[in-house]
């Protein structure tokens, strides 16, 4: 026997190892036999990364953790948020030789000692923890086995002065290599940041570019920022550029490694929020859930590339379809930040904002400022473009009273069930359906749990019909001031397709 047939035979043989038992026979004379139907099983594996949260001494910070129950998932498993250091891991740059097994850190990484900031206890149940003042670092967090399904991660913040005083609210994001943020500004009366955090054991190299009304803006630094592995990175967007505009798209693209970005936007007298990344750029969007009582909305929304967009500007009301007097259509130039102010245009209804192609589809970002309070007693909050709940999405955090869902149906009437969790200290989930009609917008009366105590999470899920579209409003009275912020429902992508297949030696038949 020659040494080609003895490597063929070997090469056989640790094939079926892996394959599993197969028999070495002719396929069917039929033909292959077809493909099975993907089957839908839960990621055994999510990664979220959390900004810092506030330069404020009078910050309080609340983190919320959440995983949905879930079908099918691991009997183990967990979930848990650590502090991101400022700088890389001891154990490979340690030059004194610890290697962080007794408790120290070799070169300012994380040790054996170090102890999570949030440990999730069982699925279906909010875990929230308190931080307080300035000090408080980005956060790290992963989550395994059957608390990766649908894992969410709410960071709250109230500050009752200042700057950006009132409720800044964002969820916890996960790392990727582009983000979109229409609506940050470099005016006066603002102080924005972009902060990026990276998750990994390697740097990662990020560049910010930024476009205003006519085009791309010349930045000083933007290029090449380099952040440390297991470490978190805000950037004062006026020291990238000295110009001072009103409406700013900013764009994150990771050179090497991925990040996880936000934008905090800080106003002097408009109180302040964070700016989530909006859906990746297409040709329709919809940004949900306006409140009833905004007093200003302000839309942004950029081209990339060098073809202009004209949009149909629709605001989807509990009554149905509107063309907003005098905004019917806006034309976005490529590579230009637009904006408009569409006033008090929800006239005491909650909506939903709707932009579609009035011709050939161009993609596009877009976010709305939104405006709540008179006067002095004034906040600001941003609602992207959103994805589609699709299957499931969850909002963290919310009370007994102050917590708003609203939810649209653009193209077609849709059914879906909303669940209330247990409390985070206390009470019995319980579930409603709802019917949303094509082209509204719905303020849901969300469910609360029976016997609640402390926080709890709201998970949609798309029973079926169309596409929906949801977000959250969490509102409390702080010093007079109607302080909010407001957060979209994207799907969770808590489950995966994950195509079935049979063993198929004939591959090394000729």
């Amino acid at each position: 026997m020659n040494r080609t047939t003895l490597s063929l035979i070997a090469g056989v043989g640790a094939l079926a190892a892996v394959t599993g038992f197969a028999a070495l026979t002719s396929p069917d004379a039929s033909g292959a036999s077809p493909a099975k139907a993907a089957a839908e099983l839960p990621v055994e594996r999510t990664s979220l990364v959390c900004p810092a949260p506030s330069s404020s001494d009078l910050a309080e910070t609340t983190y919320t953790s959440f995983t949905p129950v879930t079908k099918g998932t691991a009997s183990d498993g967990k979930a848990e948020l650590l502090s991101a250091g400022e700088e890389p891991g001891a154990a490979a740059d340690d030059k004194d030789g610890k290697d962080g097994k007794d408790g120290k850190a070799g070169k300012g990484g994380r040790t054996a000692a170090d102890k999570p900031v949030l440990t999730a206890k069982e699925p279906g149940k909010p875990v929230a923890e308190d931080a307080s003042g300035a000090d408080s670092p980005a956060l790290v967090g992963t989550a395994e086995g059957k608390f990766a399904p649908g894992w969410t991660v709410q960071q709250t913040t109230r500050v009752a002065a200042g700057t950006g005083r009132g409720i800044q609210g964002v969820n916890c994001t996960a790392p990727d290599t582009e983000f979109w943020f229409p609506g940050a500004s470099t005016a006066p009366d603002r102080t924005d940041y972009v902060h990026l955090t990276n998750p990994d054991d390697s740097a990662a190299v990020v560049d910010i570019e930024l476009y205003g009304k006519d085009g791309a803006l010349e930045t000083t630094a933007g290029e090449g920022i380099t952040v440390q592995p297991h470490s978190g990175e805000p950037i004062l967007l006026s020291t990238l550029i000295s110009e001072k505009q009103d409406n700013v798209t900013v764009h994150v693209s990771v050179r090497s490694g991925r990040v996880g970005a936000s934008v905090q936007a800080l106003d002097d007298k408009l109180g302040g929020d964070w700016i989530a990344a909006s859906v990746d750029p297409t040709g329709s969007l919809v940004l949900p859930g306006i409140p009833k009582d905004a007093t200003a909305v302000r839309l942004i929304a950029f081209a990339p590339g060098e073809s202009d967009a004209d949009l149909k500007v629709r605001l989807a009301s509990p009554s149905g379809s509107i063309t907003p007097a005098g905004n019917e259509t806006l034309h976005v130039k490529g590579g230009m930040t637009s904006a408009v102010d569409l006033g008090d245009v929800m006239r005491g209804e909650p909506g939903s904002l709707v932009l579609t192609p009035t011709d050939r589809a161009v993609p596009v970002v877009a976010a709305v400022r939104v405006v709540r309070g008179k006067g002095a007693g004034q906040e600001t909050a941003f609602i992207p473009a959103s994805r589609a709940v699709g299957k499931r999405a969850t909002a963290v955090d919310n009370t007994g009273k102050g917590t708003t869902l609203s939810v649209t149906a653009p193209s077609a009437t849709a059914e879906i069930k909303v669940t209330a969790s247990a409390g985070s200290e206390g009470g019995s989930a319980v579930s409603k359906t709802y019917t949303v009609k094509s082209g509204t917008t719905q303020q849901v009366e969300a469910p609360v749990p029976s016997g609640l105590k402390g926080t709890y999470a709201l998970t949609v899920e798309t029973v079926s019909g169309g596409p929906v579209y949801a977000s959250r409003t969490l509102t409390s009275s702080q010093d007079g001031v109607l302080a909010f912020t407001v957060q979209t429902l994207p799907d969770d992508r808590g489950m995966v397709a994950v195509p079935e297949a049979d063993e198929d030696l004939s591959v090394l038949q000729k």
